[in-house]
């Protein structure tokens, strides 16, 4: 009976932390609707909504090296997690309150607010998976994970308009607040135990050890950027979806095709959890996505209606699925302990930020038509994939010991 206990043991932390990724996940995503729907509803205004959203979102990126670098040394990390989630909950109930009631500049700081925790329920949950569990259920962990951030992108703005039609957008923000509250009071479930005294106090130079790790360390540094630039192309998807439904004749398509992707995503993520493939070498399963992911949606330009293209979609999605779990995998096995958790956070706001830019520049490619600015993002896609392999020319022997001080330094 003894070997099956730590098993169980670690099964069932892997529920509880899968709980609590679902319930915070579900919430930030539903909060880019809900926000949206509540400005409408109290001040009439699409473009409030919209800056209520970049003020969630945007404070994520510069916060993303203090929340890493902070949640890597704190002791009590249940305390620091627990706080982080249930503030954000309060946060987007907060907003829920004020919006139309208070000043736009009270509103948007407290959603601002809010947003500096976005680091710590993204990437800043991922990494503690390895504290939670056993080096050799990591992979099947990080697959998992990659399908909560899946179910998320599914059900969570579902979810927000659902509840404000039901009860209006208000109380549906305050719902998702409640959601993301409930998760940071789990966090307290979670078997993580403090850390030892003496992990130092916080210097300005550690907020740029993630920074010179994700440059110097060339497996991380591969998947870090690499999968950066391929979200370049992704943060595009939605305007070229806009296109191919004008194109088709067919309005469904607009939000239908990145439905049907993120379903493939969802699929994939599920595969590689049951059978895991590359995972000594995780950086090369990124690489290799990409390459496919491009691939796949080449064939959307030559669909002759919205259901084939839908169909290029759902193999594009299944593609970066496994792409996110090795990108989560490599990320845990090439940081050291002492920056896991900012590594976790500066990547996911590095790609958030690529996706973005990508979002932004979609508009110029608009006179190519949607033909050519879905080329343009799978041509991104292989670019991305070379860059990849670019990037680990100067890979050591050490690569195999990722956490040893040589392969730090390469």
């Amino acid at each position: 009976m003894k070997p099956q206990k730590p098993s169980r043991v670690h099964k069932w932390a892997l529920i509880r932390y899968l709980q609590v990724a679902l319930l915070v996940r579900l919430a930030s995503e539903g909060a880019r609707v809900g926000l949206v729907l509540l400005a409408v509803d109290r001040t009439g205004s699409t473009s409030f909504g919209g800056a209520l959203i970049a003020a969630l979102l945007v404070p994520s990126v510069i916060a993303a090296p203090l929340a890493g670098a902070l949640a890597d040394r704190i002791r009590r990390r249940r305390l620091f997690y627990g706080g982080c989630l249930v503030f954000y909950g309060m946060g987007l109930a907060t907003v829920a309150t004020l919006a139309g009631r208070a000043s736009a500049p009270t509103v948007l700081a407290v959603a601002g607010a809010a947003g500096c925790c976005t680091p710590v329920l993204t990437g800043g949950l991922t990494s503690l998976l390895s504290d939670l569990l056993p080096a050799t259920a990591l992979n099947r962990a990080f697959s998992l994970d990659a399908v909560s951030y899946n179910l998320a992108g599914i059900a969570g703005p579902t979810l927000a308009s659902a509840l404000a039609t039901l009860s209006g957008p208000a109380r549906a923000l305050v719902a998702l607040g409640v959601a993301a509250a409930a998760g940071g009071l789990l966090v307290f479930a979670l078997p993580l135990q403090p850390r030892t005294a003496g992990t130092g106090a916080l210097r300005p130079a550690d907020l740029g050890a993630a920074v010179l790790l994700l440059l110097r360390n060339p497996p991380l540094r591969s998947l870090t950027w690499a999968s950066a630039a391929g979200q370049l192309g992704i943060g595009a998807l939605p305007v070229a979806c806009v296109l191919l439904a004008a194109r088709y004749q067919t309005p469904w398509a607009a939000g239908g095709l990145m439905t049907a992707m993120a379903l493939g995503s969802l699929a994939g993520s599920l595969v590689y959890a049951w059978r895991p493939w590359g995972t000594r070498r995780p950086e090369w399963t990124v690489i290799t996505m990409l390459f496919a992911t491009g691939a796949t949606l080449l064939t959307v330009p030559w669909a002759d209606n919205a259901a084939i293209a839908a169909g290029g979609f759902v193999l594009s999605g299944c593609c970066t699925g496994p792409l996110f779990a090795a990108l989560l995998t490599g990320r845990d096995r090439y940081a050291p302990p002492t920056t896991r958790t900012q590594v976790f956070t500066l990547g996911a706001s590095i790609k958030s930020a690529f996706a973005a830019g990508g979002a932004a520049l979609a508009g110029s490619w608009q006179s190519s038509g949607s033909a050519g600015l879905v080329v343009a993002v799978a041509g991104c896609q292989v670019a991305a994939a070379g860059l990849g392999v670019l990037l680990l020319k100067k890979r050591q022997a050490q690569a195999d010991c990722p956490h040893s001080e040589a392969s730090i330094r390469t």
